[in-house]
């Protein structure tokens, strides 16, 4: 099942209902999920927490989500619009440079990684609180991380890499890397502000013969 047709249930008790309050709830509630689930996990919160910080009643959340694994879902669904929202920002601060594109991203990440309240890549997290492989959270985070590293393989090619692939898995390893690091050494941590350098040191390597053109 595709994540527009997780969703679909509760579009359509939003139709059945008040069209702006029921928008504006699940908005609230939504938000409050965000900042719930990034920070204390999926498993630890209750619908009860998301309700209470969301300001509405838990009758409001089930007009708009069937169940909690629903108000999951619609979290990854915008945490996804959110990320590459990140990713392409970077990326487009160098149009048509795609060597120096990959770097830029990695020197927003290790900005963005070293924020004092950073938790980490948000698809990791939830992945960790769900073992099972073919659970629909774990498969939402597959494509996530297949997605992005398709950009990568995408940008290594352009840019002229040897083995492009090889590259875009390297870079890939680096970015996961950093969001390891970030909780377990800390925020703004050593090897985070490594990791910009050591991207500079894959790319230079793998388009050493592009740039010599």
């Amino acid at each position: 099942m595709s994540d527009s047709e997780t969703l679909k249930p509760a579009v359509a008790r939003r139709a059945r209902g008040t069209p702006t309050a029921g928008a504006q709830a699940q908005q609230h509630l939504l938000h409050a999920a965000a900042e719930l689930f990034y920070r204390e996990g999926v498993r630890a919160v209750g619908v009860d927490a998301v309700v209470e910080r969301a300001g509405v009643n838990k009758m409001s959340l089930y007009r708009q989500f069937s169940s909690k694994d629903e108000l999951v879902m619609a979290y990854l669904v915008r945490k996804d619009e959110q990320f590459f929202g990140y990713v392409e920002r970077s990326f487009a601060k160098h149009p048509g440079e795609p060597a120096r594109q990959l770097q830029q991203y990695f020197d927003d990440l290790a900005v963005r990684a070293s924020v004092d309240d950073y938790r980490g890549c948000p698809f990791v997290n939830v992945s960790v609180e769900f073992p099972d492989a073919a659970h629909p959270t774990r498969q939402f985070v597959f494509r996530n991380k297949e997605r992005l590293l398709a950009r990568l393989l995408e940008l290594s090619t352009a840019a002229g890499a040897d083995d492009p692939e090889a590259l875009a898995n390297g870079l890939g390893l680096l970015i996961e890397g950093v969001y390891a690091a970030s909780q377990t050494y800390g925020p703004g941590c050593g090897p985070i502000l490594a990791a910009p350098k050591l991207a500079a040191q894959l790319i230079a390597a793998a388009c050493s013969k592009a740039a010599a053109v």
